[in-house]
């Protein structure tokens, strides 16, 4: 999930003017994890999670690889395995 979480997000959840990082291609995916709002808030809500909080989008993370493994982030799959370090 290290590399997931690289992938996705570069480690960030937050960006320098204090807003919470949102997807390039789709806005909805939120944070280090980039849960997709869309797909999945009402569930994190349930439980008592806010995707926009950091602990908590790590929290939904987990349980999301508990039921589907990498499966939700197979988008980025191509970058897992790739070490080069980010400059940006």
């Amino acid at each position: 999930m290290v590399q997931v979480a690289r992938c996705e997000s570069m480690f960030r959840h937050d960006l320098s003017d204090g807003s919470v990082l949102r997807g390039k291609v789709d806005s909805a995916d939120t944070g280090v994890m980039q849960i997709n709002k869309r797909y999945h808030e009402s569930t994190a809500l349930k439980l008592g999670l806010d995707l926009e909080n950091i602990h908590d989008n790590l929290a939904y993370a987990r349980i999301l690889y508990e039921k589907q493994g990498t499966q939700p982030w197979n988008a980025s799959r191509s970058c897992w395995g790739n070490t080069v370090a980010y400059n940006g």
